[in-house]
């Protein structure tokens, strides 16, 4: 399956996110604009947008107008109370008043230790945020990664639609103060201090489904659909706890916008890389109507043989992702100070390996494009001054 966002850029082979750029009115653009490979998008499309794009669209609303909005505190206030009847519980089970706040510092922590193990570059930048807000995106982390594993982890054969209704369910629980172990005790109360929505999270679940039963994509609004699910949600999780910027002059709308542009930058730089991966599994995440414009068929993926139509096909699909990121990065900049760099960095190392499979003439069916050491220590110091500028 194709990999993953900034927050979780080693859950999944791929990455996932990604959202259509926001045109002149803060909307997004529609996926007809992007439908030729990364063409730049013309006047003329900029008007309609999909039934695909309007559902996401009314995601990236509603999470946008919880943060500026008084129902985000109120969910909050009520989330806090299913907290404390869960802490009351686990005091009474225990029969030791100061375990029960002892067991949310102990989950958090072990939600930054899963964090250390499997994104290690990510967990160096959450050092850079205040303790709360790093807390949290630990256990934003790691209830993605558990996501993740149920269709992609050692245990995936064994995964049906029924399972997933069940981790749905248990969402919901701990969204609602209960629940069912450590680490959902962590996103619980991360979601109790944060104006942070459900959605996003039930559609990365459905994203899960899809993975069940789905191994082609016809067109890039099926495929944009898929990476919404599976990435562009990580961005609508992690911004209401990076915070916007005070002194930013931009609509919570089009911050959110930019976030699901990284994810989708992510997504598809991800799916670019690990074309020959996913083919041995009987997977193609591109375009099948883009492949046969190009004079390409699925043989040709599962042959592997780099020829010149498949290098005019790559350009095309690298150009569409370094616009998502050129998108991402403005967004990133109104990001909080606390938060901005680490999200820069992520995004600077990510758009190299566009770069990296250019340099090996195409060929991700044999080589693995990847940004060396030298490579990321040589962005961190840039990121950092350019993420000092104010939005």
């Amino acid at each position: 399956m194709a990999g993953s966002s900034a927050v979780y850029t080693s859950c999944r082979p791929h990455a996932r996110a990604f959202l259509l750029p926001a045109d002149q009115r803060g909307g997004l653009l529609p996926a007809a604009a992007w439908r030729r490979g990364g063409a730049a998008p013309r006047a003329s499309l900029v008007a309609a947008r999909t039934a695909t794009e309007e559902a996401v669209y009314e995601v990236v609303l509603r999470q946008a107008a919880l943060v500026e909005d008084l129902q985000g505190r109120r969910a909050a206030r009520e989330a806090e109370a299913g907290r404390r009847r869960w802490r009351d519980e686990q005091v009474e089970q225990e029969g030791d008043a100061e375990l029960g706040w002892g067991l949310l510092g102990d989950a958090y922590d072990r939600c930054g230790e899963v964090c250390a193990e499997y994104a290690k570059t990510f967990y160096l930048g959450t050092q850079l945020m205040t303790p709360e807000r790093r807390k949290a995106v630990w256990a934003i982390y790691v209830w993605c990664r558990r996501t993740d594993e149920l269709v992609d982890g050692p245990n995936s054969s064994y995964i049906t639609p029924k399972a997933l209704d069940r981790w749905e369910k248990r969402l919901e629980d701990l969204f609602e103060g209960r629940p069912y172990d450590m680490y959902d005790a962590a996103l619980s109360d991360t979601a109790s201090k944060f104006p942070i929505d459900i959605q996003p999270f039930r559609d990365m679940i459905e994203g899960m489904r899809l993975d069940l039963w789905k191994s082609r994509y016809r067109t890039f609004d099926e495929l944009y659909l898929y990476c919404y699910y599976v990435a562009g949600t990580v961005g609508l999780m992690t911004v209401p706890v990076m915070g916007i910027a005070p002194d930013s002059k931009a609509s919570a709308e089009s911050v959110y916008n930019a976030a699901l542009a990284l994810g989708i930058a992510n997504q598809l730089t991800n799916i670019l890389r690990d074309v020959g991966e996913d083919s041995r599994r009987g997977r193609i995440y591109l375009p099948l109507d883009e492949l046969a414009q190009a004079g390409l068929t699925e043989e040709d993926i599962f042959r592997g043989k780099v020829t010149d139509k498949w290098r005019r096909f790559m350009k095309g699909q690298i150009q569409r992702a370094r616009l998502f990121f050129d998108e991402a990065e403005k967004g990133v900049m109104h990001l909080d100070s606390a938060s901005r760099w680490p999200v820069l960095a992520s995004l600077w190392l990510y758009r190299q390996i566009l770069d990296a499979i250019e340099a090996n003439d195409y060929n991700n069916f044999t080589k693995r494009a990847y940004v060396g050491k030298a490579k990321k220590f040589l962005s961190l110091p840039a990121a950092y001054a350019r993420a000092a500028l104010s939005p």
